[in-house]
């Protein structure tokens, strides 16, 4: 039987102060999903391709309104979900009473994506029974990354095997109908121009890690884990975005194509209102509201993502990042884990903004497609 408790899983649990290493090594704070929960992908087709031609900030953004597309719906029926940015798409873990409404909604979305930017969004869902019938698994826990800011970390190959049934070569797509709905993309935005490392930083790294087959991903990745706060320092230390560095995109054309992702077409009107909204923006953020804002989006970029593999970008000097990547070549060898790693000069920021006080998230990438060309390098290692 399901119960409007059941639907608010996710709601229920604890957020986890403690270091991220230690809890990755605490079974205890892991919980099970429900398994009359549904994952949800997305993932832009031919997304290598489409970062090498230039597109990289295009798919960047079809993979955030995937995002919002979902978020309102949940935020609609006070639900919260996990979900994870992928770059070029993403995963979400959605309760069986929206399982419909938000596959629907992504149907108009991939139609909007195909038609104004000839981008092929696929999407797709498996039951979460169906992963534990296959004998995968699937352990969330709930981590406090910052003082207002909490992030749903996952452990357990369900999530993988999702993915190759999504995207494998007899792709398990969805059919639903496409609704006669208005596609809503309320908050989304793009408002931001590329963002160069902090001061004292020198470059902004975006990795990708596995845990190899038959290694325990907890011990893995905590091993991965405290050797970046090692190297790097904290969380806010190794931060690839910084306020000072924060510069807004003020051109019709910027604007105009953040425009055709939410409403799917140009209305002027609204264009030249949102241009001076924008421009409002270089008077409102030196108010101490706008402050605190800008405070908060930093502490709300969403730089990193555990979802059976771990996925963050960070920023620091090119020795740090030597440093590193001995680290990972020990491991490597020693047959612990995978990676995939891109260097680049600087950081894509796309956006939720429900409202300016607490209801927004801030999903980073690096530039040229960061996370996309990680995983590239990821593939050519399996």
């Amino acid at each position: 039987m399901i119960t409007a408790a059941n639907n608010h899983f996710y709601d229920a649990l604890p957020a986890n102060k403690t270091n991220l290493g230690n809890l990755l090594l605490n079974q205890k704070l892991f919980h099970e999903i429900p398994a009359d929960w549904h994952v949800i992908i997305t993932d832009i087709k031919g997304s290598t391709n489409a970062v090498l031609g230039g597109q990289h900030e295009k798919v960047n953004l079809v993979a955030t309104g995937s995002i919002v597309t979902v978020l309102n719906i949940a935020f609609d029926y006070h639900i919260t979900i996990p979900f994870f940015f992928g770059g070029d798409g993403a995963t979400f873990i959605v309760p069986p009473n929206i399982i419909d409404k938000v596959m629907q909604a992504l149907a108009l979305y991939r139609v909007n994506t195909l038609n104004n930017f000839n981008l092929e969004l696929r999407t797709g869902k498996v039951s979460v029974a169906e992963i534990y019938a296959k004998e995968y698994h699937l352990h969330i826990a709930k981590f406090c990354s910052s003082r207002s800011f909490n992030i749903p970390v996952l452990l357990g190959n369900g999530l993988n095997y999702a993915e190759k049934l999504i995207k494998g070569d007899d792709a398990l797509l969805s059919d639903h109908p496409i609704p006669d709905d208005e596609l809503n993309l309320s908050g989304m935005q793009c408002r931001w121009d590329r963002i160069d490392p902090p001061e004292n930083k020198e470059e902004v790294v975006t990795l990708l890690v596995v845990a190899k087959d038959g290694i325990k991903q907890s011990a893995s990745f905590s091993k991965v884990m405290n050797k970046i706060d090692e190297l790097y320092g904290s969380p806010r230390k190794r931060q690839p975005i910084s306020i000072k560095q924060l510069k807004l995109k003020t051109t019709f054309s910027s604007i105009g194509e953040e425009m055709r992702f939410r409403l799917g077409q140009i209305k002027w009107f609204e264009l030249v209102k949102t241009w001076l909204v924008t421009l409002y923006g270089f008077i409102y953020f030196r108010t101490q509201s706008g402050r605190r804002y800008l405070k908060s989006l930093v502490e709300m970029a969403d730089t990193l993502v555990i979802d059976g593999k771990i996925n963050t970008v960070i920023s620091g000097t090119i020795n740090q990042r030597k440093a590193l990547q001995q680290a990972l070549d020990e491991l490597e060898q020693e047959g612990a884990i995978l990676y995939g790693l891109h260097i680049s000069t600087a950081s894509i920021m796309s956006c939720y903004v429900r409202d300016l006080k607490d209801g927004h998230i801030h999903f980073v990438d690096g530039s040229e497609g960061g996370y996309t060309q990680a995983a590239k390098m990821l593939k050519e290692k399996f």
